[in-house]
This record gives structure tokens, sequence and C-alpha cells, in this order.
């Protein structure tokens, strides 16, 4: 398996999806298979994204609150859980600098492939591609940070990724997860509309029952909750344990 950085993809083995005791459902498009739902969409995901400003949607702004919360500095690894088109990349970039290290995981070589024309026609040498299943990746030694935006909901065994990014990330690093949600308070109506303009992003009811702060605030420690968007996106963010392998595997809804 051939190893490349500057925005060329390192394959991994697909579409493995061991069953196990921990499994916890992805939040995608009832019957679409998380890798098919974003070939469709990878060579307009950038636009998508940028269009949900017309309805006050500020995502720039979220990813920027994200990658502030990871506390990095320069010459910090973070790596990016679900990473698609690169949209956080800059931002990244700005706290690590070229001396520091990004390595971008996701299960969609499309959206990858997205990821490496940004990486190149930005001129970085210093962000790794991966496509791979995020809960089967292999987090490296030394990581600061991992942060994951708008892509915990669609992993399948996101409460193992969970597990495995608080004993990789030194401690006293982040874990920082940018999401939506459905808000308990909400009437019935609204959320209907917020899900018909998240439909492209494979978004349904299902979200309802999606709540990783939970194993979160199992893994990791002084986690706190910032909703965003009334209610319908939220960051949650938590500092990794000195010994995270006092930490129990949660229930997370199987």
């Amino acid at each position: 398996m051939a190893r490349e950085k500057g925005g060329n993809v390192e394959r991994g083995e697909q579409g493995r999806r061991e069953a196990g005791p921990f499994r916890c459902r992805p939040v995608t498009k009832k019957g679409e298979p998380v890798r098919e739902l974003y070939r469709r969409i990878a060579a307009r995901y950038d636009l998508l994204a940028h269009l949900y400003y017309l309805v006050g949607f500020r995502g720039r702004a979220y990813r920027k609150m994200a990658v502030r919360d990871l506390n990095l500095v320069r010459g910090d690894t973070v790596i990016d859980i679900g990473c698609g088109t690169g949209l956080c990349f800059s931002y990244l970039q700005q706290r690590v600098g070229p001396e520091g290290r990004i390595i971008g995981v996701d299960l969609s070589g499309d959206m990858l492939e997205k990821a490496g024309e940004r990486v190149q026609k930005s001129g970085w040498s210093n962000v790794e591609l991966v496509e791979r299943d995020a809960a089967e990746f292999d987090f490296p030694g030394g990581v600061a940070g991992v942060v994951s935006v708008f892509s915990l909901r669609s992993i399948d065994r996101y409460e193992e990724l969970m597990r495995k990014a608080a004993l990789a990330i030194t401690p006293g690093g982040r874990f920082v997860v940018l999401d939506l949600k459905l808000p308990d308070r909400s009437r019935s109506w609204v959320k209907r509309l917020f899900l018909t303009f998240a439909k492209p992003f494979g978004v349904g009811m299902e979200l309802a029952g999606f709540r990783p702060w939970e194993p979160g605030q199992v893994y990791f420690e002084d986690t706190r909750i910032t909703p965003l968007y009334f209610g319908f996106a939220y960051i949650f963010s938590g500092r990794a344990p000195t010994r995270p392998e006092r930490s129990s595997r949660p229930d997370c809804g199987r």
C-alpha cells in the first residue's frame, strides 16, 4: 500500500464493516451507502455547503470555531476525520504551520480527489490523505488533536473511533466534533423543514437518536457542548485524559 504526501491518496482496505458488540449505526440517507452518497455529491459538495449561507447557516464560521477549540500550535500533528474535500485544511494550516502535519481521513475516494486538488492548488506539502473507514484508521503517535466536521454521523462504529482517538491523542490534546442534531424542544414542522434543507447530505430523522457526546463524555475530560444554529448544530469538545484506558465502552444505542 503506497503512502504519499502532498495531496495524493493512500488507498486503504475498503468495504470492511465488521459487526461487533459496540457497532453504532451511521446517520445517512436510508438505504444508501455512505460511499455512494458522497460519490454522487463530491463534485458539488463545496457549492452545496456554501449555499446554506442563504438560510443563515454559517458553515465557515462554525468550522473556524471547531478548529480554534483544538488549541493547536505550530508544529502540531492533527487528524481531520471525514475530511471530505478539505474545507478545514486552510484553517488547520493557519494553526500548525508548514512545520506541522495534517492527516485527512475519509471513506470516499471521490471526496479525497477533490481534497487532493485543493492541497495541490494551495501548495501544501504537509498534508496526507488516507482513504479508509475511520473506525479502522491506525492513529499515529504524537497526535495533538482530532477533529471531525459534519461527518461523524456518517461513520459506522463512531464510538470505536472515539475510543481510539482518546488513546492516540497526547494527554491534554483535544478531540472536537462539529455536526448536526435535532433539538428536543423544536416543533415537528421546524425539524421537518431543517431535514428538507439537509437532505442532500443524507440527513434524515435518524439524526434524532444520534448523541455522540454520550460516549465522548466517557472517553474525554473537561467536555463541553456548544449549541449552534438554533440548536440544529453543535460543537462537542473534550480533552484527552492522562490515562484514557480507564474508560469503559458505553452502550451507544444499538
